[in-house]
Formats: C-alpha cells, sequence, structure tokens
C-alpha cells in the first residue's frame, strides 16, 4: 500500500508537501504514511482514493484495477 501512494503521487509529479497540504497535514506527517511508519487512517485512504481516481482497494494493493469504479459488463 505504502509504495502504490507514492508511486501514484510521483506519476503525477507532485511532492509530498503538496500532498499533505491537500489532506490538510503536516508533510512529515504524510511522509510516514509513505514509509509504513505510521498507519493510514480510513478517512485517508478515501480521500487519497478520490484524489487520484483509483480505488481504496488499489490503494491496499487488493487489485491492480485502478479505476475507482470499474465499468458493468452490459
Amino acid at each position: 500500500m505504502y509504495k502504490r501512494i507514492r508511486d501514484l503521487r510521483e506519476d503525477m509529479d507532485l511532492n509530498q508537501t503538496q500532498v499533505a497540504r491537500m489532506l490538510n497535514m503536516s508533510q512529515t506527517g504524510y511522509s510516514k504514511y509513505e514509509t509504513g511508519e505510521n498507519d493510514i487512517p480510513t478517512t485517508v485512504l478515501i480521500r487519497l482514493a478520490a484524489f487520484y481516481g483509483v480505488s481504496v482497494d488499489y490503494l491496499l494493493d487488493q487489485t491492480d484495477e485502478r479505476r475507482r469504479y470499474p465499468e458493468s459488463n452490459k
């Protein structure tokens, strides 16, 4: 999970300070999420998923499907 949030941030050419600001927290606090030093609260996971346009399952490394809401199989 921690690698995924770092990779998503880097893919968008953002630094930790920018993401931390979006989350209304310190860069140091956010950095601890990326390193796995602190667990990521559910509310933060939801905000990160919405920000990056991916599913929480993707952030939690439960799927490789990035899309937040998969298309129906109609």
